[in-house]
């Protein structure tokens, strides 16, 4: 399962076909993947090589911008718009500061005066001036619908994964009326010293549902199969042009009752600077979040309270992310 290179040791992550006519066998390898190591590609997934190039393009002449300009969309208490170094702390224990990474995040769209808005994580986004980048919101919302689409088309296989009714997620409480969160990310060229502290990304679980990432070809992210293994042994996931690199997340941990595990991961920071676009597919924020009900018996009950998402959402965000008061606005 592991191919060394040097000092670089690779993971070897199933690969699933969207287009596949064997259904089964794709859930199958999906199954597996999610009992070894919560990581896989996904591939022939419908999104076009080209749009992901252009959208890859857009987020590069976001971050381009001078800080100054950044800085007039930070993100907001809905956790709407840029992120800038350090706003993150993922991993406390062994980082020193926050991560070296900058981002954006784009959400559903929701207008102000939607009662749906008064929620945490719902409301208008926070978007560049047309001006200073032309069709970058219209490229931006276009990528967040398609992602999203991928999202439900893998939440069907882990459906049946459960021996659940395929539809099972589309539900509208579920991923029929999501967060879908969008976030653009970019690490600056700067190396990453775990002796230091200094990391791109902390080590993380995330906190969601399941996370799709796409990223350039600089290999950076790492993940660590058992998390609570000691010490923790580290592999590097190669990235794989026009495929998606999906993982899932605590919330489909706590839905599975522990059967599949969330996956701990970190960002090593290279002279390079890298790209990436992560989409975190949450439910609803009203959906309760409690034990499927093919994952348990009466000699595996339940190992976790149910939860709103909402309420699981915002302390987990409190506990890793800077306060948007703190920010200073240009």
């Amino acid at each position: 399962m592991v191919n060394s290179v040097g000092e670089i040791r690779y993971s070897k992550l199933n690969c699933i076909d969207l287009s596949s006519p064997d259904i089964q066998n794709s859930v199958s390898l999906l199954k597996q993947a999610c009992l070894d190591c919560g990581f896989f590609y996904v591939i022939n997934h419908g999104i076009s090589q080209e749009f992901l190039d252009e959208v890859f393009a857009q987020s590069k002449k976001f971050f381009d911008l001078p800080i100054e300009d950044k800085m007039k969309v930070i993100k907001n208490e809905k956790h709407r718009g840029y992120t800038p170094i350090l706003d993150e702390y993922l991993d406390p224990v062994n980082q020193i500061n926050g991560d070296y990474k900058e981002g954006y995040y784009i959400g559903v769209e929701v207008p102000e005066g939607d009662p749906r808005a008064q929620k945490a994580f719902i409301g208008p986004n926070v978007w560049p001036a047309a001006d200073t980048l032309p069709d970058w919101r219209e490229t931006m919302e276009r990528y967040h619908q398609e992602a999203l689409t991928v999202a439900r088309a893998v939440a069907r296989l882990i459906s049946l994964a459960f021996d659940l009714r395929s539809d099972f997620f589309d539900q509208p409480v579920m991923l029929g009326d999501p967060i879908g969160i969008l976030r653009l990310l970019h690490y600056e060229g700067h190396v990453s010293d775990c002796i230091k502290g200094i990391y791109g990304a902390g080590a993380h679980t995330d906190f969601g549902f399941i996370t799709l990432l796409t990223t350039d070809d600089v290999v950076a992210l790492q993940i660590c199969k058992d998390k609570d293994a000691e010490p923790n042994v580290w592999e590097y996931v190669a990235p794989l042009k026009g495929a998606f690199i999906v993982n899932i997340g605590d919330m489909l941990e706590r839905w599975s009752n522990n059967i599949f595990r969330s996956t701990l991961h970190r960002v090593l920071r290279t002279k390079q600077d890298r790209y990436s676009i992560a989409f975190f597919v949450e439910p609803r924020e009203d959906c309760l979040v409690e034990c499927l009900p093919t994952c348990r018996s009466e000699e595996n009950p339940p190992k976790y309270p149910p939860i709103e998402c909402e309420a699981y959402l915002l302390q987990r965000y409190r506990d890793t992310q800077a306060d948007p008061s703190s920010y200073k606005i240009v």
